[in-house]
């Protein structure tokens, strides 16, 4: 009998036994629903009520710092991690707050900014001053999102638009910027150069966004990579066994015990069991390099991320190599033996198969809206400070995008004996 001729009497069977089960389960079914609203209307309650600082960042003409001075700025944003308890989280809504990173390219310039609730604006500027005294900080009123239209695209933009994710499990780390360090500042490579010339290079009327949104974790994320860890070496999880089982058996034995001959049940040769040192030996050159480099990601602070782009340009000049230029640019973080950015399919712009003009269509709204939001999307993962500085950061003195925003002169105080009178 097939599974088709089969499905009328499984559906049966299921009918059978919900008919007389419903009253037991629907109460609870519609408990779970009736929660879960109401913590939707308390977050979402919270999340309108908060404040929110756009700072645009000029750095100096002249950084000789690496992408580590910015690891130590995403560092800072642990702080914005609060002990959330029952009360908080049921009557309050409270949340965990985030921040966004954005590289902003428009026709005259490249511009850094950051998003951060107000009230830790202190916070990021502090860390900011404190790797790089020359740079400027400014607070932009107008959020540069509302110079184009409402909604996009429209009869007049069109846009193409992606998140991106990883790979493979997030204990898996992207190549960072160490790779791209060296000694000597005339073979030392910024992993952004590629993108700030993109950006630096666009005509009138075209605009790249590429937003980072960073929010504070748990660090069972990292319980996530010992399992893979394991998996790696090869060392077996424990299995957990059933009270019953465990009950079953020793009761047969005992039954069984009196009418089983010693002689005739031959001794069991007990395999030695490999220790995970003995495991690790064993491997082979490539596997080490990947579990050194997962327990070095897990050694450092983690945060939920989302990855998003957007290129915006007029419909009757679309040029579709500025996209391949940037989605090209984020490969040069990805390797063979550990991670890889890439877009997600569920977000990507270009679709196939049925109706895809206007899946498209509706991907490419809803995405707009969420850039403008600052809001994560369903499918995050974990990135740790020195993944996000090698993505974003300001920067150095070996960049010459020629139309890359930068502070003009220092800024300092006036010396303390200074005469007032």
């Amino acid at each position: 009998m097939s599974l088709f001729e089969q499905f009328p009497i499984l559906f049966g069977n299921f009918w059978l036994v919900f008919r007389e089960v419903w009253w037991f389960v629907l109460p609870f079914l519609l408990l779970s629903f009736l929660l879960n609203l109401w913590l939707f209307y308390l977050k979402l309650r919270t999340l309108q009520q908060m404040s929110w600082s756009l700072l645009e960042i000029q750095v100096p003409r002249e950084i000789l710092r690496t992408p580590k001075a910015m690891e130590q700025i995403f560092a800072s944003l642990a702080a914005i991690w609060p002990a959330i308890n029952f009360y908080e989280k049921w009557w309050k809504g409270k949340v965990v707050e985030w921040a966004s990173f954005e590289m902003v390219g428009v026709s005259s310039k490249v511009n850094f900014f950051i998003r951060i609730p107000t009230p830790y604006r202190n916070l990021i500027e502090a860390a900011i001053y404190a790797q790089y005294p020359g740079a400027e900080i400014k607070e932009i009123m107008d959020d540069y999102t509302s110079f184009l239209p409402e909604v996009l695209p429209n009869r007049t933009y069109d846009t193409f638009s992606t998140n991106f994710m990883l790979a493979r499990e997030d204990a898996y780390p992207i190549r960072t910027y160490e790779y791209f360090e060296d000694i000597e500042e005339e073979r030392r490579l910024d992993p952004l150069a590629a993108v700030t010339e993109v950006m630096s290079r666009l005509k009138e009327g075209e605009f790249i966004w590429i937003q980072i949104l960073v929010q504070p974790t748990m660090e069972d994320w990292k319980k996530k990579a010992d399992d893979v860890i394991n998996e790696l070496i090869g060392e077996k999880k424990p299995v957990i066994r059933n009270i019953a089982d465990i009950l079953f058996d020793s009761f047969t034995k005992i039954i069984g015990a009196p009418f089983t001959s010693s002689e005739a049940v031959p001794a069991k040769v007990e395999k030695k069991q490999e220790t995970p040192k003995n495991l690790i030996q064993q491997l082979t050159p490539g596997k080490k390099d990947v579990l050194i480099a997962i327990e070095e990601k897990t050694a450092k602070i983690g945060f939920r991320t989302n990855i998003r782009f957007i290129y915006i340009d007029n419909r009757a000049s679309f040029t579709r190599s500025n996209v391949s230029a940037i989605v090209g640019a984020l490969q040069q973080f990805n390797t063979k033996n550990l991670n890889a950015l890439k877009p997600d399919p569920k977000t990507f712009s270009a679709v196939k198969g049925l109706f895809k003009e206007r899946r498209s269509f509706i991907r490419k709204r809803r995405l707009y809206y969420l850039y403008k939001l600052r809001a994560f999307s369903a499918k995050s993962f974990i990135m740790n400070t020195e993944e996000l500085a090698t993505i974003y950061h300001f920067p150095s003195s070996v960049i010459v995008a020629p139309r890359l925003e930068r502070a003009e002169a220092k800024k300092g105080g006036p010396p303390a004996n200074l005469p007032i009178g």
